[in-house]
């Protein structure tokens, strides 16, 4: 051994030649410009201005701010996080091309960390758009990448694996953001609502925090749940959305449990928090009970969970299956209770 850490070519593992491993180092070098050469066009950078220290009586000190986002339609919608453009008087977005475009915002939400804002194309043409993944499809250990405007500096690339799936943080709007996606790769402030994709250049998740006291640990928001929420910013400005008053993360349900009570999925949703005077509180949901199924609709993940609740009108009667941890070990399959959603919005 080398006393600087270089192994020698006799120290190489058997059957891997220095040939072998430039292929493999080439191969991977190709993944990931293939991936900057399709989705990079479609980054942007955010700039915003917006008033702190505001009165009631007005005035205030103006602020910049700033963040990335990703075009993902070509006549100009952009995705963000809430807490980017949050407050901002003025948006001015600057393509990868150089380009400044003053911004509007369509809506956000701050539930999810999601935000939406659109620009015209400078000459009227259409926008470079990166193509949507399915985030359901993701799977810990896949190779991320990750682009955006850290601390200023554009199209910046990093590149990581999904580290773990169905992480619950808290959000900038106070509430839980459920279906986290976790990575190793770099974000740091101003990645805030820069895409995280997936080896065939599809967007996968949005990028929303690192945790400082940690190194390594960032995260993302589902693109599936971006899709959800974007589509409904687009239609209405904000998201209308009836709840049961849970925070809650999907996970794997032992198959001793799923034999003892016929459980169709392999995952089920943990309810982690109960609101207060909430719709579940009320109908005696506890944190740690397992919903398997809603009106004798099998529930897997929490997108489930949110897909089966949006169709409901408010103040809907719902039946929830619960499998309940007790110190004698878990009550019967049957342990149901109703609930009454409430739309919020």
């Amino acid at each position: 051994m080398s006393w600087f850490g270089h192994s020698r070519d006799d120290e190489r593992p058997a059957g891997v030649s220095p040939a072998r491993e430039a292929e493999a180092l080439d191969a991977y070098s190709r993944t990931i410009i293939s991936v900057v050469d399709r989705v990079g066009p479609a980054v942007v950078q955010i700039g915003v201005t917006k008033v702190i220290n505001a009165s009631p009586f007005g005035g205030g000190q103006l602020a910049q701010g700033a963040g990335s986002g990703v075009i993902f339609a070509p006549d100009g919608y952009i995705l963000t996080n809430s807490h980017v453009v949050d407050g901002a008087r003025q948006v001015m977005v600057t393509l990868a091309d150089g380009h400044d475009i003053k911004g509007e915002v369509i809506g956000q939400d701050p539930d999810t960390d999601v935000a939406v804002v659109r620009i015209s194309s400078p000459d009227g043409s259409k926008l470079a758009a990166a193509k949507l993944g399915d985030s359901d499809k993701l799977q810990v250990g896949q190779l991320v990448v990750a682009i955006g405007s850290p601390v200023g500096l554009q199209s910046t690339v990093t590149t990581g694996i999904v580290s773990a799936l169905h992480r619950t943080l808290p959000g900038y709007g106070g509430q839980m953001i459920e279906d986290i996606i976790q990575t190793d790769a770099a974000v740091n402030p101003g990645n805030s609502g820069g895409p995280l994709v997936n080896s065939a250049g599809e967007v996968i998740g949005i990028n929303v925090a690192v945790v400082q006291q940690a190194q390594g640990l960032s995260f993302a928001i589902p693109i599936n749940t971006v899709n959800w929420v974007a589509a409904r910013l687009m239609r209405d400005g904000v998201v209308k959305r009836p709840v049961m008053g849970i925070a809650a993360q999907s996970g794997a349900l032992a198959q001793s449990l799923r034999r003892q009570f016929r459980v169709e999925k392999e995952t089920a949703v943990q309810v982690v928090q109960v609101a207060d005077g909430g719709p579940a509180q009320r109908a005696g949901i506890r944190p740690g009970d397992i919903v398997y199924k809603l009106d004798d609709r099998p529930v897997g993940t929490v997108l489930d969970l949110r897909h089966y609740l949006e169709r409901l009108n408010d103040g809907t009667e719902v039946r929830v299956g619960l499998i309940r941890a007790t110190q004698s070990g878990p009550q019967a399959a049957e342990t149901k209770v109703t609930i009454r959603v409430v739309t919020t919005g």
